[in-house]
């Protein structure tokens, strides 16, 4: 590898994320509107690695959009959004794809399953690309949250419920140091969210990592360091 290359290295691909900022950050779609009241919302707000914050929102008031724009899927967005100081605006494709494999995950609310590839195949397509979980800890996953039946069940086949319970499975296959999880449990059972959150607890203890939970209600029962009003 030639010297210049090595010297001029993306710091973030080979660092830990420890800290997500945000700094005046509000959705486009809010600009100029009057009367935001909100804990994240146009605030200096800073989410440390270790800890476990839930956001608690009403419908149509951008949690959605928070977990989008921290995962750099939308930038339609005002303020600034860091990674330990440095302005997410700035990262390049190969930063993100570096991150998005080893610093950050995410459940999307919509879950963004293949439906036409089975459960299995779906969780595959991330653990291939990190090899982070052996096949037992996957199995033992998908056994606990009452899915193993549905491992070879093409997604698009499943309840919206078990669905979630896919997409949780498929967002653990990789290193993180922070998770986003938005309305993670809203369709599922009490039962089943439980299990969710007592894995969830394990594995973000394990790697010392950050969560971020969204909630319109139901939500995740964990110790959470952190309640706010979005």
């Amino acid at each position: 590898m030639p010297v210049a290359f090595r010297l001029t290295y993306p710091l973030f691909f080979m660092c830990k994320v420890k800290t997500i900022e945000l700094q005046q950050t509000l959705p486009e779609v809010f600009a100029g509107c009057d009367g935001v009241v909100s804990d994240v919302w146009h605030k200096h707000v800073a989410f440390s690695k270790g800890q476990t914050c839930l956001i608690e929102a009403a419908s149509g008031t951008g949690k959605s959009s928070l977990c989008s724009f921290v995962y750099g899927y939308r930038k339609d967005y005002q303020g600034i959004i860091s990674f330990d100081g440095e302005n997410i605006r700035s990262l390049s494709a190969g930063q993100w794809v570096e991150i998005r494999k080893r610093s950050l995950s995410i459940l999307f609310q919509e879950l963004r399953l293949f439906e036409e590839l089975t459960a299995w195949e779906n969780v595959q397509i991330k653990n291939n690309l990190t090899g982070f979980c052996d096949k037992k800890r996957i199995i033992r996953w998908f056994e606990e949250l009452g899915i193993a039946d549905k491992r070879e069940e093409k997604v698009g086949r499943m309840s919206f419920g078990q669905q979630q319970r896919v997409a949780f499975v498929r967002a653990l296959c990789q290193p993180f140091d922070f998770i986003l999880l938005d309305e993670p449990v809203s369709h599922l059972d009490d039962g089943n969210a439980v299990i969710m959150s007592r894995i969830l607890a394990e594995e973000t203890g394990r790697q010392g990592a950050g969560v971020i939970v969204t909630s319109i209600g139901k939500h995740l029962l964990m110790d959470y360091d952190r309640v706010m009003r979005l």
